[in-house]
């Protein structure tokens, strides 16, 4: 076992990036962990060779549609012996990770405001990872919900 830290810079933040590493580490059994910071996204593995060059390949393959990766470092470990795969919390540091622009409501998010059947029918502030506001809400970088203006707004336990 190694271990390998990826530093990811670019609009990776805001896009639902983290939760999508999240899902691919489980596709391929891998342990470590995702955070965003004030550069971006750093991730850490432990991998065996096969598991881990799929999951490499598919950051870049199968990444958020709205995302762009400006660059990718990395750093060979020793294996840390993690056991599981986890979303940190966010660290600080001088800003330097790129926010996308606001973004126009997504057709998904569309016909979800649009059908009365959905909980979210005529609810203003419908978007996800893929649409909505991202630069004219942001007070602070890394990306996170506490450091946007949605801060107040309790989630519903749905959410």
């Amino acid at each position: 076992m190694q271990r390998l830290r990826l530093e990811i810079s670019g609009a990776v933040q805001g896009v639902g990036f983290r939760p999508f590493v999240y899902r691919l580490a489980h596709r391929y059994g891998l342990a470590g962990w995702v955070s965003n910071t004030s550069k971006g996204v750093v991730i850490e593995v432990d991998y065996r060779a096969f598991a881990f060059m799929q999951f490499a390949d598919a950051v870049l393959k199968e990444k958020p549609s709205v995302s762009i990766v400006q660059n990718i470092s990395s750093r060979y470990l020793l294996a840390a012996g993690y056991s599981s795969f986890k979303i940190l919390k966010s660290t600080g540091g001088k800003r330097e990770a790129f926010v996308l622009p606001d973004l126009a409501t997504c057709v998904d998010c569309t016909l979800e405001i649009l059908d009365p059947a959905n909980r979210r029918y005529r609810y203003p502030f419908t978007n996800c990872t893929n649409c909505g506001p991202r630069y004219s809400i942001i007070n602070a970088i890394p990306y996170d919900r506490p450091s946007t203006t949605m801060s107040r707004f309790k989630m519903c336990s749905k959410c």
